[in-house]
């Protein structure tokens, strides 16, 4: 099912691509070369993957998600991105060695391309339309910071969950399965990834300007999605139907669904800054 990685590739990265041409700033290419680099000398990610991740931080530093009326690289999603990879990158090396035990550690050559994608293509497209086709209010910010805050959580939840959260049980039947298997959970791996849910909403909150109800909505976003991951694991990964970057495209996708969802119904009372609904 390569084909899938390949699908998810081809439908985040080419229009993160040319919005980030059309917008690119000195600024932005800066710094997404700067990371594409740190990337690859922590050993996080193959070449290609580092070029991938860069792309998509440029178009996330590029657009125009901030209520503030300043346009910085400390404005814009760049801040949740760098979150999102200090905590995944140390949640995949901690307990490196039992993960080496139970044959789950992370490929040395760090992540690859496609992986890449499937984390951070709908956060990327969310920051590419934003460029592209500016609206009012808060519609991208919530989309962005929901799908970073998910990606998040999954690595966590997955990557801590196996070495703190003992033999974790199926989503769908709560029988007890090894760790590793597509679709379980533990309440550590859980609890953790709300966690990083949780801190990378709050630094969007800093920097972005989130008010209340869209950082409520972005949350409840990335722990939905956190959810449907698992039962994506559980039924059509263990199936054959989907391939594990197919499940993490659609997670997020569906984080951000859930956000934009969320923020239509939520009470006023919770509204942040000027609603786009």
């Amino acid at each position: 099912m390569r084909w899938q990685s390949w699908l998810v590739l081809t439908a985040a990265v080419p229009l993160c691509a040319i919005a980030t041409f059309q917008h690119a700033t000195r600024t932005a290419l800066g710094i997404s070369v700067a990371l594409a680099l740190l990337v690859l000398l922590a050993r996080a990610a193959t070449p290609l993957a580092a070029l991938t991740g860069g792309v998509i931080a440029a178009v996330l530093t590029l657009a125009p998600l901030s209520s503030s009326s300043l346009s910085s690289w400390n404005r814009s999603a760049l801040p949740s991105l760098m979150a999102l990879f200090v905590f995944t990158w140390a949640a995949t090396r901690f307990g490196r060695s039992k993960k080496q035990g139970l044959g789950l550690a992370e490929d040395k050559r760090g992540r690859n391309a496609a992986q890449v994608a499937a984390n951070l293509g709908v956060a990327g497209l969310g920051a590419a339309s934003a460029l592209t086709y500016p609206l009012p209010g808060s519609l991208y910010v919530v989309v962005v910071v929901a799908a970073l805050a998910e990606a998040t959580a999954d690595t966590l939840a997955s990557e801590l969950g196996e070495v703190l959260g003992g033999a974790p049980f199926l989503v769908t039947t709560f029988v007890r399965v090894a760790a590793g298997t597509d679709g379980a959970v533990s309440l550590a791996g859980t609890a953790a990834g709300t966690g990083g849910a949780v801190l990378v909403v709050l630094v969007a909150v800093s920097t972005l300007g989130l008010g209340l109800g869209e950082a409520v909505c972005a949350g409840l976003g990335a722990v939905g999605g956190l959810f449907i991951d698992s039962l994506l694991g559980a039924t059509a990964e263990r199936r054959g139907w989907l391939n594990n970057d197919a499940v993490n495209f659609l997670s997020t996708l569906a984080a951000s669904a859930i956000a934009m969802i969320g923020c239509s119904t939520l009470p006023h009372a919770l509204a942040g800054r000027g609603q786009w609904w």
